[in-house]
């Protein structure tokens, strides 16, 4: 089939790998999300998706927005059968999705109906699923909710970031979306509506809510911390600034901190939660570097009783 990606972030670029080394399918082209700013130079800079296109000599398109009369003159003019979707950042129109014969194909993470939404990884994490996995469906004008045409399951493990977790399916990912490119080109494969039961949304994290409660069992506290890292990152207060929590783990064996109290001994910080403590392995202090938590304590000189949260 000849196919139009389209994707922006780095987690879309095994996919575009996949379908870009397939023997069965010519990726005609690659649309993306305009260049943004980035670095402290705030210099325009293309997106992930962008630039392996570009090293691979595919037409790129980066429409403003998707209904752009320009943009979709374009893809009337390339013609694809299908247009295969990961992590795009838009929403598509109508007048889009009916061009190509086969439709827009989304590979969204998560095992749907379970997790619709922008942050389905950071959900998972968050809510302590054991089992998540990515699926592959046609895409509708409502949100995630089209038909399935099939799926692919991952353990969630004990450690796991979201960023782990999103890099392996990822992968698994890629290979799911191939798949199912081939089996629609062979005429065989089609789509099952979603479930009705089962449907939980999974909206884009804010900084709010990757605030620590304290007061919180330290497993939510770990899940937290765990579901926003890389982004948007969990945080405290620490003397009136903010403090990031890069790396965190449940210490059951400390149970004499309150909520919030700093344990901090020669080579460990640990905090109280709602149940038992989190030793805290890595932060980041306002304006600072990522550092060893035992490191960034020493240098601030904490005294007995302090606390974080407040």
């Amino acid at each position: 089939m000849k196919l139009v990606f389209a994707g922006t972030p780095e987690v879309a670029v095994p996919a575009l790998d996949a379908l870009i080394a397939s023997d069965r399918h010519e990726v005609a082209a690659v649309v993306t999300r305009p260049d943004a700013p980035a670095g402290r130079g705030r210099h325009l800079v293309a997106s992930p998706v962008a630039e392996r296109a570009e090293e691979a000599g595919i037409e790129v398109l980066k429409p403003r927005r998707p209904r752009d009369e320009d943009f979709l003159a374009r893809l009337r003019e390339i013609a694809p059968d299908c247009c295969p979707v990961v992590a795009y950042g838009a929403l598509l129109p109508r007048t889009a999705l009916d061009i190509p014969g086969h439709g827009w194909v989304n590979l969204h993470f998560s095992l749907l109906p379970a997790w619709r939404g922008a942050a389905p990884v950071q959900h998972a994490v968050m809510s302590g699923d054991e089992i998540t996995g990515a699926s592959t469906f046609l895409i509708e004008e409502g949100l995630d909710s089209g038909p399935v045409y099939g799926t692919v399951t991952e353990l969630v493990r004990p450690t796991d970031t979201s960023g782990d977790l999103l890099t392996r399916l990822a992968f698994a990912g890629a290979g799911l979306l191939a798949a199912t490119m081939d089996g629609i080109a062979d005429g065989g494969l089609k789509a099952v509506p979603q479930p009705a039961d089962g449907i939980t949304l999974a909206p884009k994290l804010t900084v709010d809510d990757a605030r620590v409660d304290w007061t919180a069992p330290a497993l939510r506290v770990d899940r937290v911390v765990r579901g926003c890292t890389p982004a948007p990152g969990a945080w405290t207060v620490f003397r009136g600034e903010r403090l990031k929590l890069v790396q965190a783990t449940p210490a059951p064996a400390r149970t004499d901190l309150a909520p919030g109290e700093l344990g901090v001994g020669k080579n460990s910080v640990h905090v109280g939660t709602g149940s038992y403590a989190v030793e805290l392995m890595w932060v980041q202090a306002q304006g600072k570097k990522p550092m060893r938590a035992a490191d960034w304590a020493r240098g601030a000189r904490i005294t007995a009783g302090e606390r974080v949260g407040a």
